[in-house]
């Protein structure tokens, strides 16, 4: 259980990034799970730059709905939103700005080619953004927009 004064506390970009040095940390330190050699071969690099500008543009896109909306985005404050997005890439994941830093991990760890970098890396940050940030923000959202809200999460799943 996480305490509630540590929700909306560490930037989620901060989160990935420590996700990130660890998938580093680990595909050194399990030279038993490489896969293949880091960079690999040429379709590696396509694969892996991939997932990062997928993920870059999932991300993109978020933003984007949010500024068309002129609600916040700063994640370590959701009780100032003053909408709540659903249109654009909001009709198919509500957190799509997550989505895509995950993706971009996922990519990280295809390039390091250490399966325990690919496995704990993701899997981490996916369960620190969901105790940290997302449900504390499903709260907040619920608080503030009610049945319009119930509705919408009942419509779109959390990740995809």
């Amino acid at each position: 259980m996480i305490p509630r004064w540590l929700e909306h506390r560490i930037p989620p970009p901060v989160i990935d990034l420590s996700c990130a040095g660890l998938m580093w940390w680990l595909s050194t330190l399990v030279p038993a799970a490489q896969l293949w050699p880091r960079g690999g071969a040429w379709w590696v690099w396509v694969l892996a730059a991939g997932l990062a500008l997928a993920g870059g543009a999932v991300s993109l896109a978020g933003l984007r709905e949010f500024a068309r909306a002129r609600t916040t985005f700063n994640p370590l404050a959701p009780d100032r939103a003053s909408a709540l997005v659903t249109t654009g890439i909001y009709r198919f994941t509500r957190n799509p700005m997550y989505l895509g830093m995950l993706l971009v991990l996922i990519g990280w760890g295809l390039w390091l080619g250490n399966a325990a970098a690919l496995v704990v890396g993701p899997l981490l940050a996916v369960l620190s953004l969901n105790a940290l940030q997302i449900r504390p923000e499903e709260r907040v959202m619920q608080a503030r927009f009610g049945e319009v809200y119930t509705r919408y999460r009942a419509r779109v799943r959390r990740w995809l």
